[in-house]
């Protein structure tokens, strides 16, 4: 069916996050579109977010939309495919996110916010059985979208390192910021990630910060704990936690961050953790 889009004027900033420069046309979709972006380069939560928020609108009737760029040789969605594998989420993969959207919409067609009874109940703890709107799009989920401005979105989430916010405050490539710290006005919610693994004076200095910015900025915080072991070449196949008692293990991370990732595995403390070998995502340790 045809994909209704409209287009709106907006615009990107200076080096101050203040000064217009550019003036450009965002563009509407017809269902609801949930941006989860980042304002630091790497280590934030920003793919264990959008897994969760698809997730819950899956389970909630609503068949949501992944919208992902795709970054070559990166592995967040196939990971994001695996994880989500028996629900009606759809992952779409492109640069033109745009061009992705209008394709799936068209494939798949979409529930109309507009109309009450589309998304009645759906939003219960119940889980929607089969039915014609099913398979419908309900909403839009826009990966790493805080930079990606050629999308309006209807709720802009930031995802923010509990542990290290800002860095040394510096935009790349001096630093981690992919843009102003004034930029975080546009955020209508912020994230802390880990946050149960920075001290409170910390989280109290990142929240003054957040508040000088934005008074009204809603504050949220995440943490992430291990649930069970899975084997590599089988990963439904799950083991208990307990299952690597006395056991001497080797860990290795290319994640973003990966101080939270070794004091995260410290915590499982019923094994021997000999040492963990960690390298930048661009540059994964193969062993």
């Amino acid at each position: 069916m045809p994909v209704p889009v409209i287009s709106v004027g907006n615009l990107t900033w200076g080096g101050n996050g203040k000064t217009p420069m550019v003036e450009f046309i965002a563009r509407c979709l017809p269902v609801p579109v949930i941006s989860v972006g980042n304002l630091t380069w790497g280590g934030n939560g920003k793919t264990p977010m959008v897994e969760f928020i698809a997730r819950w609108l899956a389970d909630s009737g609503i068949s949501p939309l992944i919208l992902t760029r795709g970054y070559a040789g990166g592995d967040e969605a196939k990971m994001l495919q695996m994880h989500l594998l028996g629900t009606s989420a759809k992952i779409g993969v492109g640069a033109n996110r745009a061009a992705t959207a209008t394709s799936f919409l068209e494939r798949y067609s979409y529930m109309d916010p507009c109309i009450g009874s589309c998304f009645k109940g759906r939003c219960s703890n119940q889980k929607m059985g089969s039915n014609s709107e099913s398979d419908k799009i309900g909403a839009v989920i826009l990966d790493d979208g805080m930079q990606h401005l050629s999308l309006w979105r209807d709720i802009e989430i930031v995802m923010v390192n509990g542990m290290n916010p800002w860095g040394n405050k510096k935009l790349l490539p001096l630093g981690p910021l992919r843009e102003p710290l004034a930029a975080l006005c546009r955020a209508d919610i912020v994230v802390l990630h880990h946050a149960d693994l920075a001290d409170n004076e910390n989280i109290n200095a990142i929240e003054s910060t957040l508040q000088k910015i934005k008074e009204s900025m809603p504050v949220f915080f995440t943490i992430m704990a291990p649930s069970y072991f899975f084997k590599v070449k089988d990963t439904s196949c799950k083991l208990p936690l307990r299952s690597v008692d006395n056991t001497v293990v080797l860990c290795v991370s290319a994640i973003g961050f990966a101080n939270a990732f070794v004091q995260g595995i410290e915590r499982v403390c019923f094994f021997f953790l000999s040492f963990c070998i960690t390298s930048p995502p661009s540059h994964p340790t193969i062993l």
